[in-house]
């Protein structure tokens, strides 16, 4: 089996979609124009997907209370630096920076609407490189 999507229930999947588009390099490869407003956005790699949308009946995670450990979306960065600086410029928010021993280098955000995403340089490429 093959990972395909995470999902979240969020409060404006409309404008999150089209950030997440803008900014992270996401395809928005289904969408929904009525309630609850699903949107799938596959990666740039192409591999995994989210799936965003606002199910009313259900609660919206409070996502900028959150601590980024319990949910984050982390993204290999060529450059988390450079990739930082675009996304507060876009909105973002920032957590927290972290160089480890080994190398690898962690940038903590906050998008937007308070999720949580990371950036990661790691001194031994878990994934391969991106980005």
């Amino acid at each position: 089996m093959k990972m395909e999507h995470v999902a979240l229930n969020v409060s404006d999947p409309l404008a999150m979609a089209a950030w997440y588009r803008d900014h992270l390099d996401f395809q928005v490869v289904k969408a929904m124009s009525d309630p609850p407003f699903t949107h799938f956005l596959r990666e740039a790699a192409g591999t995994m997907m989210i799936e965003i949308y606002k199910n009313p009946p259900h609660e919206v995670p409070p996502y900028p209370s959150m601590n980024p450990l319990l949910l984050h979306l982390a993204f290999v960065s060529a450059d988390p630096e450079k990739d930082k600086e675009r996304l507060l410029s876009a909105g973002a928010t920032l957590v927290e920076e972290t160089r480890l021993a080994d190398g690898t280098y962690l940038v903590m955000l906050r998008d937007p609407w308070g999720l949580a995403i990371q950036l990661a340089k790691r001194a031994l490429p878990m994934l391969g490189q991106g980005a």
